[in-house]
């Protein structure tokens, strides 16, 4: 898929209006400078570029993915994190239908996971009834809960369905709190509630904020019948985002410059100055045949906006540099660390794709054998999210902990041979979505005309996912447009902030997108539907 497509990027869509800066006469067209290569600086590059505006994307790392990619490990890929999507996370679904790479992930037939415990083992498969009704059958079967607790956690979540995760009266309410008071004893907190709400807010469950607890259940457990239907990556996630990524900006015609930091962001008169400093090495230009050397070195760059589609704390400094009252308060936000443990042993161990565990130090584990192709035994990837306690303990004591842990959960892995063992740290892999936070997200737009934020820890409605951080980007591209088309006074910003732009992208969508999970890619994903896999073949 190549240049401008029909319906939700297409044919008509509008360009910006030619004039330079905020209300300036130029015959030039407008320039905007992202800032940051994540699946949000992606989203709006893309989008800004479909709506005929000039894009520089930066990116400091040698590669675009951000929290999303892969490195190579001898003749293996490894993901840097065990990301899945659900198939309510329609605009991740329609970027990837916009990348060209819908064919390159795989949707459960129906939403089934297997429960491994050190005492047995329980199976979560809804049925074809609908919603909230389709998740009955794994609930009154889940036996690793008694009977009794079962009964109330079928109460506790019908009355979720009243929880508005928009109510700021909620904002300061924790999760477990929450649970407490509508009879969810420990048991039932660690063994059902514990397997959705840590590994979707990366957070323990009691500390969680109660509305993006609420916005994931009532999404994804209790909507539509098929919401939380898993997907995975068939192929690693650097060949899913970062190479199809940059091969279709280079189409478009945007510059993306690799192993260029963005060190400061000066304002001028109708526009911007992004100051830059280059890796080691130096920057690179990536496109359709790869990355090439950038030429001489760059260490400023124009533009008449600027996308900040970094991290909360890099957002914070850029942005209060560049006169962005109150910028500092993102800091609060703070970080939460996920740690993977991989594991490859000589022979396979496990005919399951990917389970859950409970009662052990195990959260999930995932077969990576065919994505990271390796050829014989198998590869098995441990993900623990909530990992501050885990994210400093030296590799050989992880070690000690978890093979033993794997082998209860995995009798044939203590016959097996480990022939490599690694971990990765992701220690900043998420803002901490803890009560209070729903405060200090900061929208797309700023009190400064021109500089918009993006990153899923903006407030998109949704968690700090890869489906938040795709709407964050379509919010700040449809900011940006709207600011560029218009004369923009900083009392007419001043007056807007925070809200989320909704505004001309490729001019085929209703002003509901943002908010109501419609998406600027609906047209590229409409003809162009993920595959199913076979039940349980997800995640």
């Amino acid at each position: 898929m190549s240049g401008r497509t029909a319906g939700g990027f297409g044919g008509s869509s509008p360009r910006a209006s030619s004039a330079g800066g905020f209300g300036e006469s130029s015959p030039r067209a407008h320039s905007v400078v992202v800032i940051g290569g994540g699946l949000s600086g992606i989203t709006a590059a893309i989008a800004l570029r479909d709506a005929g505006i000039d894009v520089t994307l930066v990116e400091a790392r040698p590669r675009l993915g951000g929290a999303a990619s892969s490195f190579a490990r001898g003749d293996l890929m490894i993901d840097n994190g065990q990301h899945v999507f659900l198939r309510c996370c329609t605009s991740y679904q329609d970027l990837l239908a916009r990348l060209g790479a819908t064919g390159l992930v795989t949707i459960q037939e129906r939403f089934d996971v297997t429960v491994l415990s050190p005492r047995g083992t329980a199976r979560l498969r809804r049925t074809a009834l609908p919603g909230p009704l389709h998740m009955g059958q794994a609930l009154v079967g889940y036996r690793l809960l008694p009977l009794a607790d079962r009964l109330k956690v079928a109460r506790a979540a019908l009355a979720m369905r009243f929880v508005d995760p928009a109510d700021p009266e909620l904002d300061g309410t924790a999760l477990g709190d929450w649970l407490a008071a509508r009879g969810q004893g420990e048991a039932a907190r660690r063994l059902m509630w514990d397997l959705f709400i840590v590994s979707a807010l990366n957070i323990a469950g009691d500390e969680a904020s109660l509305p993006l607890s609420a916005t994931v259940i009532k999404t994804a457990l209790l909507g539509a019948r098929d919401a939380a239907d898993i997907g995975i990556a068939t192929v690693p996630l650097g060949d899913l985002h970062g190479r199809a990524a940059a091969d279709l900006l280079g189409r478009l015609g945007a510059q993306v410059r690799l192993g260029s930091r963005a060190v400061s962001i000066n304002r001028l008169a109708g526009g911007f100055l992004v100051g830059l400093e280059s890796a080691a090495g130096g920057a690179r230009l990536a496109g359709g045949e790869g990355s090439q050397p950038a030429g001489p070195d760059v260490s400023e760059l124009a533009a008449d906006g600027v996308v900040l589609a970094v991290p909360a704390a890099q957002a914070a400094r850029l942005a209060g540099a560049a006169g962005v009252g109150g910028a500092s308060r993102w800091d609060e936000l703070g970080s939460s660390p996920i740690v993977n443990i991989h594991v490859v042993y000589d022979r396979p161990v496990t005919t399951l794709p990917f389970a859950a565990a409970v009662e052990s130090p195990v959260q999930w584990v995932f077969d990576k054998t065919t994505q990271a192709g390796l050829g014989t035994g198998q590869y098995l990837a441990v993900s623990l999210s909530a990992a501050d306690s885990y994210v400093d303990v030296p590799a050989a004591s992880l070690r000690d902990q978890f093979l033993p842990a794997l082998e209860q959960l995995f009798p044939a892995a203590a016959q097996a041979r480990v022939s490599d063992y690694f971990v990765t740290r992701e220690r900043r892999a998420t803002f901490r979505q803890v009560p209070g936070v729903g405060a200090i997200r900061p929208g797309a737009a700023t009190l400064v005309p021109g500089l918009v934020l993006a990153g899923a820890w903006t407030d998109t409605g949704w968690p700090d996912t890869m489906e938040g951080a795709v709407r964050s980007g379509q919010n700040a591209a449809e900011r940006m447009i709207s600011e560029l088309a218009r004369p923009y006074s900083r009392s007419q910003a001043a007056a807007t902030h925070p809200v989320t732009a909704r505004t001309v992208l490729a001019g085929a969508r209703a002003s509901d997108n943002a908010q109501r999970g419609r998406s600027v890619f609906a047209g590229a994903r409409a003809s162009d539907k993920p595959p199913r896999g076979r039940s349980g073949a997800a995640s």
